[in-house]
């Protein structure tokens, strides 16, 4: 079997696109941004083709000893499977807002969300799946675009909505800490007054 993906300017194919594309390297940067984090079992949801995963795999050989990446989408797993293979991943099919994903995949020590919770209709069944299937002491690394707030249009095609930025922070009250920064290009730091930020990224702990 054949299969060839399309960048449609939000399926992140690093092979199909310019090294120095903006969206390309931002996306590389919050998984160098997550790396010190992670160790043991690990998710990440809404994996795409693969290169995230690979990349950890390969930087955290030592720290990690599985990771499985989850994409609805079925033609981008046979991509990932074969593109970016490593023993360490496995790569499944699945929803990201299906109530039963925690029974099927159990329990991680850290999960990656990059980019994802814009594209889901329900954020609360999303964010409830992910606290479910991470172990007490996790930590949960998840990265948003702002826009208008929950339930309002937005110009992104493929998004659902963009929450505001107090409305990302009230995703993790219930954890028991989290730290928050915010992404220039492929910068991350703390909030400052005079600063505009566009994407938050979440450091949570269970």
């Amino acid at each position: 079997m054949v299969i060839r993906l399309e960048w449609t300017g939000e399926r992140i194919i690093p092979k199909l696109m310019k090294p120095m594309n903006g969206m390309l390297l931002e996306h590389i940067a919050r998984y160098y941004f997550a790396i010190p984090y992670i160790k043991g079992r690990v998710l990440d949801i809404a994996c795409g083709t693969g290169y995230g995963c690979h990349m950890v795999a390969k930087d955290r050989k030592r720290e990690v000893h599985e990771i499985i990446g989850v994409d609805v989408d079925q033609e981008t797993i046979l991509y990932a499977n074969r593109e970016y293979n490593h023993q360490k991943v496995t790569y499944i099919q699945g929803d990201a807002l299906d109530p039963e994903l925690p029974e099927k995949l159990g329990l991680f020590d850290t999960i990656l969300s990059f980019e994802t919770i814009e594209h889901v209709q329900d954020d609360q069944l999303f964010m409830n799946n992910l606290y479910r299937m991470l172990k007490p002491g996790g930590r949960l690394i998840l990265s948003s675009p702002f826009g208008r707030g929950r339930g309002m249009p937005t110009s992104e095609p493929f998004h659902v909505h963009q929450l505001t930025p107090k409305e990302f922070e009230e995703l993790f009250t219930r954890f028991s800490s989290m730290e928050m920064y915010y992404q220039r290009g492929v910068t991350f730091e703390k909030p400052r007054d005079d600063v505009r930020y566009f994407i938050g990224v979440a450091v949570c702990t269970k």
